[in-house]
């Protein structure tokens, strides 16, 4: 498969990315809503984050379609500050919710349709991890790789909302879904913190704290 065959596919897998993430995140936020799981509320205004995330991700691989690509340009960068702006504030919400569902001794009605949405979200993420990865060291394309790698946050959110929705659903204690909250939010900082970094770096290389060669 040449190089322009890879960006195709590329291009598609990001569509593929930014859909399925408006897809989870309307569903997540209905049922977080609904049973009163911050944890997957949270999991799922992250998804809306990662839309716009995803945008600058798919714009810049038609930029690579016409000419190397080495640096961010305004869009990207735009696209970059918005992302990270929206995953502080986002940080935010999920603290404040947590302290007022300790102060109100709240706690979810359900947590299963997390269950169900992180094991279906865990599947999607690590093949459009591995597919991008895959064409990343294909292409020898450090930006592409580094897309990849950062699809491992959406993972490990998605693994923690598992893990916490199980744990939830097994003891219906409300400090289990309090404190998985709380570790997505501290996943969602470090997101914000990364867009921010990507910015001021401009040139697009690995990140994500994560090696290139994984």
């Amino acid at each position: 498969m040449n190089d322009n065959k890879l960006l195709n596919t590329a291009f598609i897998l990001s569509i593929i990315t930014i859909f399925y993430n408006v897809v989870e995140g309307i569903i997540s936020v209905y049922y977080g809503l609904e049973d009163d799981a911050l944890s997957l509320l949270g999991f799922g205004t992250d998804s809306f984050v990662e839309v716009i995330s995803g945008i600058g991700i798919a714009h810049m691989v038609l930029r690579m379609k016409f000419s190397k690509v080495e640096n961010r340009d305004k869009f990207e960068r735009q696209a970059l500050r918005i992302t990270g702006a929206g995953f502080y504030i986002l940080t935010l919400g999920i603290i404040a919710g947590a302290v007022f569902n300790i102060i109100e001794n709240n706690k979810p009605e359900t947590t299963f349709p997390g269950l169900i949405i992180s094991g279906i979200s865990i599947i999607t993420m690590f093949f459009l991890m591995r597919y991008k990865l895959n064409i990343g060291k294909r292409m020898n394309s450090e930006a592409i790789i580094a897309d990849a790698n950062c699809t491992k946050s959406c993972l490990y959110l998605s693994i923690v909302l598992l893990v916490s929705s199980g744990l939830y659903e097994i003891f219906k204690i409300g400090y289990i879904d309090i404190i998985g909250s709380l570790i997505i939010g501290w996943f969602v900082f470090k997101e914000g913190k990364e867009a921010f970094f990507k910015v001021r770096q401009n040139k697009i290389a690995c990140s994500c704290n994560n090696n290139c060669n994984k």
